[in-house]
């Protein structure tokens, strides 16, 4: 019988979204030898596979794209401040075209496992088809939210109607015209979903079981005025957003929330609610808000006044506020376009699945502990497991033969957000312990490929075959870690930050807090000491 066959590469990427697409380009010009492994059929990761109804960026898509090329950045032109998700696809498929890199991607290709060898000091990587790869460099590139938490519920393969998840949205989208419709799950997918549903829908029935902040997008079409401003100060606009804690550019108000007298505190509120400001903005209203509890609950009390001023039916309203005990912003903050207003409609219902949970799926629709909802489509919008399931359901085994999923047992642990100790030659793009999901994503995507581009690219010049963090640094950053998240009220809210949506899963706070411009300067003071905590041979 003959041993299937192997292909050699210098470099192998795991999926094709932003991150990989911009990691394929750079090593492109190291003149590695690369393969792009994807599991769908088309580039654009998450913006491949999340195409149900609403569904946009919630970062301004002027910040929310590619800085690398300055042709790039000229040339495309974004229709709105807040892009739908069919036009961020359409500009991955266009960098995709404009680079020539669907030529090293090879598409419907699941990454089943990833080993390492320490006598060749190469990666074998095998797809769930059985193909073998080989490489000296293993690139993960498979996102944060990239792996649908699926629903568990009793009676759901009984149910006669359509059920989908938010997640795998079918291609040719769905016609929700005279059908009731349930949807479970409210946070980003499910408020961005909700207004448009409830648009097409005879009735929407909204099950929620903990309620978030949302704060109006204030999106509005990109005039042709404010595109030519941008584009001839496009490198300012940049260097401004490298400088802020998200590595966008939101005009934070440097004052604190207590120093300033009720009426000033409200009028900024206003201020980042309304026109001028919107999404993220209400965030840095203040620059306590995320560190000092009477500070974030000047800012929750504010936004929970909102809704019960735009809510008519005040039961409704009260299942929609927050709880008390639950901190603005620490929950992912949902941005959102006419979500509140959406419940004043005659034929939208909200449901508390707290109060009275889901006990079943039943052949015509859903039961509660209160009572049963006649429906003919069911939408999940249950979330994802977030930051470390596209890595764990892959069989990665580094040195030694150890397991990824053991190291991870209690939680992910990372040197820097690129790296693993016990696992040479593979970095991670965006991973636990980076900015990642807490900031323009597409920035730190940028700050890391370009960051492993130039390490991988000294390692060759001085010969290097083997590169992998070193054990005692990789505990002094998650240590660092978990003190710079502890400083702020992010792990009160019990969020997917810290795996709290998914059942069993490790309580550890997963991405760092302390800001964009703080990572960066850490990242490039290690390149500079010759990438300190790193073993290189």
């Amino acid at each position: 019988m003959n041993s299937p066959t192997v292909r050699k590469v210098d470099m192998i990427i795991v999926g094709a979204g932003f991150a990989g697409l911009y990691q394929l380009h750079r090593a492109r010009g190291l003149g590695l030898s690369v393969q792009l492994l994807e599991a769908g059929d088309g580039v654009g990761g998450t913006w491949f596979w999340n195409r149900y109804p609403g569904a946009r960026c919630d970062v301004e898509s002027l910040d929310y794209s590619y800085s690398f090329s300055e042709e790039l950045q000229q040339e495309w032109n974004w229709s709105e401040r807040y892009a739908p998700q069919a036009e961020i696809l359409r500009y991955i498929n266009h960098v995709a075209d404009r680079f020539d890199l669907r030529k090293d991607i090879q598409f419907n290709t699941r990454v089943a496992s990833a080993s390492f060898d320490d006598a060749s000091t190469r990666w074998t990587v095998v797809t769930q088809a059985g193909e073998r790869f080989e490489c000296q460099y293993l690139i993960m590139a498979t996102g944060c939210l990239s792996i649908p938490q699926p629903p568990k519920f009793k009676g759901l393969e009984s149910f006669k109607g359509q059920w989908y998840h938010s997640a795998n949205w079918p291609r040719e989208g769905v016609d929700f015209s005279g059908k009731r419709v349930g949807l479970i799950g409210t946070g980003s997918s499910g408020v961005q979903m909700t207004p448009v549903i409830a648009e097409q829908a005879a009735h929407l029935t909204v099950f929620q079981r903990t309620a978030n902040f949302s704060v109006p997008a204030q999106n509005e079409p990109l005039t042709e005025a404010t595109l030519a401003h941008v584009k001839a100060h496009y490198a300012e606009r940049r260097a401004l957003g490298r400088e802020a804690v998200t590595g966008q550019y939101l005009s934070a108000n440097d004052k604190s929330a207590l120093e300033v007298n009720d009426e000033e505190r409200l009028k900024e509120f206003e201020f980042r609610w309304r026109g001028a400001g919107g999404g993220f903005r209400m965030l840095r209203a203040f620059n306590d808000l995320m560190r000092n509890p009477v500070a974030n609950k000047y800012a929750g009390d504010f936004v929970r006044g909102k809704i019960r001023a735009t809510v008519k039916d005040p039961v409704k309203a009260d299942i929609l506020c927050p709880r008390p005990d639950l901190p603005f912003g620490t929950k992912r903050l949902c941005v959102d376009t006419n979500y509140y207003e959406t419940f004043n409609r005659d034929n939208v219902g909200l449901v508390d699945v707290k109060a009275h949970p889901i006990t079943e799926i039943t052949p015509t629709g859903l039961r509660t502990t209160q009572g049963h909802h006649e429906l003919d489509a069911i939408v999940f919008a249950t979330g994802f497991d977030a930051m470390t399931g596209a890595l764990l359901a892959i069989d990665i085994r580094g040195s030694g033969g150890q397991s990824l999923r053991e190291k991870w047992a209690a939680g992910p642990r990372t040197y820097l957000g690129v790296s693993i100790a016990g696992f040479p030659n593979m970095f991670i793009i965006a991973g636990p312990g980076s900015p990642s999901v807490l900031s323009n994503v597409v920035h730190s995507i940028e700050t890391h490929v370009d960051w492993i581009t130039n390490f991988l690219e000294r390692s060759r010049v001085q010969g290097t075959q083997r590169i992998e963090a070193d054990l005692a640094h990789e505990d002094q950053w998650v240590d660092h870690v978990n003190e710079a998240a502890n400083q702020t009220l992010y792990p009160v809210g019990n969020s997917w930050y810290l795996g709290a949506n998914m059942p069993g899963k490790p309580r550890v706070f997963m991405p760092y807090v302390a800001g964009v411009p703080a990572y960066r300067r850490i990242i490039e003071g290690v390149a500079e000491k010759n990438y300190e905590g790193f073993m290189q041979a």
